[in-house]
């Protein structure tokens, strides 16, 4: 089957909503999302969910959005310039932690599916998504399980699906402006619509019900772990490489922007605190120098 079926992929990312969130909750002692619906003018909405303050989590957002139009915006037509025109549909759910404690990485994870039609024309669509891990403390054994789940996802795609997007991932999530890597990476896919529909989804469903198989044990295993203020110091001041990846770099914020999304849930994915330092050089030989080593991009597993 060929032919796009986009109510059942709406439903499913409506589902892995409500799937994520519950096992979040779970797992930071059952603490609770508060939701906001929304619409949006010119098509479609969405259901965003946070989570404040928890045990865990010092913010994490699990956001649905369906969205549609009759012209795309400038950061779409600039990579599709034969879309221009066309009707259009962009489902997906995303999703960031920003955990308390240091020691337990941020993560970012996203599936999404988008699909442009113009009369006597075929459809196109495609599938996209993947997810990432942002360490500020990290920890080998962790970079291994994260990796093995990725490519444990990518294997019935074939074996050249896990290296092509593990790169795509360690490529997507650079700070140019830095040249520094955003995190240690995972997988990355986008404009995926071969070999079929079917396949294709399927894929997208494995990434999506994947995270929590990847991100959770690492959680629970670094959440006890001691910490103090130079380790928070520390933790707010890299977090600042998460929100200029997301302003500088992201495609997904300059689309939602651009489209008319909803700007308190596209920037849900800012963490609640942060700071900056002028040329800040961590003292040599320290955990937090040993970052940078840990950030260049390597074969895991």
């Amino acid at each position: 089957m060929n032919i796009p079926d986009s109510d059942s992929v709406k439903d499913f990312f409506l589902r892995l909503q409500d799937s994520l969130c519950g096992q979040l909750a779970t797992c930071d002692a059952g603490a609770e999302f508060t939701e906001d619906k929304w619409q949006r003018e010119s098509g479609g909405g969405g259901r965003s969910r946070v989570l404040k303050s928890g045990a865990l989590f010092e913010q994490a957002g699990v956001n649905f959005s369906h969205v549609s139009g009759e012209s795309l915006p400038p950061s779409a037509t600039a990579h599709r310039p034969e879309l221009a025109g066309c009707h259009y549909q962009a489902t997906g759910v995303s999703l960031v932690l920003h955990p308390h404690n240091p020691y337990v990485p941020a993560a970012h994870a996203n599936v999404r599916f988008f699909i442009a039609e113009k009369a006597g024309c075929d459809p196109v669509w495609w599938f996209g998504g993947g997810f990432d891990l942002t360490p500020f403390y990290p920890f080998t054994e962790d970079a291994v399980h994260w990796h093995s789940v990725a490519r444990d996802i990518c294997t019935p795609l074939g074996e050249d699906a896990w290296p092509r997007y593990k790169k795509w991932c360690d490529d997507y999530f650079y700070l140019k402006h830095r040249s520094e890597a955003r995190g240690i990476g995972g997988l990355f896919f986008d404009d995926l619509n071969k070999p079929g529909f079917e396949e294709c989804f399927t894929f997208t469903q494995a990434v999506g019900n994947g995270f929590t198989r990847a991100y959770l044990p690492i959680a629970e295993k670094r959440r006890s772990i001691p910490y103090g203020e130079r380790e928070r110091q520390f933790q707010l001041y890299r977090r600042g490489r998460y929100v200029e990846f997301n302003l500088v770099w992201d495609r997904g914020t300059f689309f939602g922007l651009q489209s008319g999304g909803r700007t308190e849930s596209i920037l849900m994915s800012m963490p609640p605190l942060v700071r900056w330092e002028y040329d800040y050089q961590p003292q040599p030989g320290s955990p937090e120098a040993a970052l940078s080593d840990f950030l260049i991009p390597r074969d895991w597993v």
